[in-house]
């Protein structure tokens, strides 16, 4: 029997895998909020602590109320950070609020009114916080609103919502966790030159670590991987090292590992509630990957002519008569808003949903958008009979 649960703590049997997925996905895991999930990271603490921090240099944080897989990515991307903070202003009040609890005790209660008060004293520029103005009060609705689902506050009485329309009163209480959100780091931020030093900072000295600590985490947290060229050192690691990833990623998670010419990423099977992926369930992705669809035809009717980096590039008049043509043969299966929607805005929509995914980059210059070699994988269409059945769901 001590055999068994040695033998358990040494690999990522069932359980670390579900740990692991678990970790990837939330921000940290509360244990008043989630004890099994708690509980199943502290039983094969040990094994999930090595793997990440001997393959990406990622520390497991493991507390009596929490426990925190420290998700830092080796580069900053345009599309990081929090889905529900909206502005700048958004941000700076999370940083406001994160150093107004610095000062509160644990289980210390305090009113909505009070924190405005304090809020207008440590915004970075004095007098630009108006909370008259709707925009400002949104803005702070949507940061409590972030701060009580990440658990930094727990709601004693009263609904913020309401805020962004009036004056209210909402009371609130600081857990033992609000102190634990904000990440430390090794050396003051004034050090640092610029954010791509902050991130750097933390890796390991030695060149051929420090690199495998940085594709494992692009392959973690970024949608793809791409060559910059032959004598890309990052590739080169990718291609040399297929086997070891591969092993490292498909017996330990229920990811794919998948490597071409020019891009290297992590899939899915199988879809998986607990991760964000490509595409989801949204209307803009099924166009998404319709548009793909025609972007490859076009291609190899064509012979289009590939970037070094296997990028497809187009203007943006080629890619609306693109876009257009996709639209022609799709759209009555689109929902009303998008079927209503100008071209120009169905334009802006594609194109934010590909930046985010790395599936294009676009010129804000000159307008040319570059089709990523990752859109390849990509391809959707209706059954050819889709009118017929959708007549015929109206009809019944």
């Amino acid at each position: 029997m001590v055999v068994d649960e040695q033998s358990q703590r040494t690999g990522f049997d069932d359980m670390a895998r579900e740990a692991a997925a678990d970790l990837l996905q939330h921000f940290w895991i509360l244990r008043d909020r989630d004890a099994e999930m708690y509980q199943q990271v502290r039983s094969r603490e040990q094994v999930l602590r090595k793997w990440f921090w001997d393959k990406a240099g990622l520390r497991l944080i493991v507390h009596r109320h929490f426990v925190k897989l420290e998700k830092v990515p080796a580069y900053a991307m345009p599309w990081m950070g929090m889905q529900e903070l909206q502005s700048t202003r958004d941000y700076a009040l999370l940083c406001c609020l994160l150093g107004f609890l610095e000062g509160r005790a644990v289980l210390d209660q305090f009113l909505l009114s009070h924190l405005c008060e304090e809020l207008q004293s440590l915004y970075p520029h004095a007098g630009e916080l108006d909370w008259t103005n709707y925009e400002h009060r949104k803005s702070l609705v949507r940061v409590m609103r972030l701060a009580v689902g990440l658990g930094v506050l727990v709601v004693v009485d009263g609904e913020v919502d309401r805020f962004s329309q009036s004056e209210i009163e909402v009371l609130y209480e600081v857990p033992a966790v609000a102190r634990y959100f904000m990440r430390t780091f090794p050396r003051g931020l004034e050090d640092f030159s610029d954010p791509q030093q902050l991130l750097d900072s933390e890796l390991v000295d030695d060149p051929t670590d420090r690199r495998r600590q940085k594709i494992y985490r692009q392959l973690l947290f970024c949608p793809a991987i791409y060559s910059s060229g032959g004598q890309d050192s990052d590739f080169l690691y990718l291609r040399n090292y297929r086997h070891r990833l591969r092993d490292d990623f498909e017996q330990n998670f229920d990811f794919q590992f998948e490597l071409y010419r020019n891009v290297a990423m992590l899939t899915l099977p199988e879809r998986q509630s607990r991760f964000r992926a490509f595409p989801g369930h949204k209307v803009i992705e099924d166009i998404a990957v319709q548009l793909a669809g025609v972007a490859r035809e076009k291609y190899a009717e064509k012979e289009l002519p590939l970037q070094y980096d296997g990028s497809l590039c187009l203007t943006k008049a080629e890619f609306m008569s693109w876009l257009a043509e996709c639209a022609q043969r799709y759209s009555t299966g689109w929902s009303k808003e998008y079927r209503e929607k100008d071209m120009e805005g169905l334009y802006r929509d594609l194109v934010e949903l590909f930046c985010e995914w790395q599936l294009a980059q676009v010129d804000v210059v000159t307008g040319v958008v570059c089709l990523m070699p990752a859109l390849a994988r990509y391809s959707g269409r209706y059954p050819d009979d889709y009118r017929e059945m959708e007549e015929g769901c109206e009809g019944g």
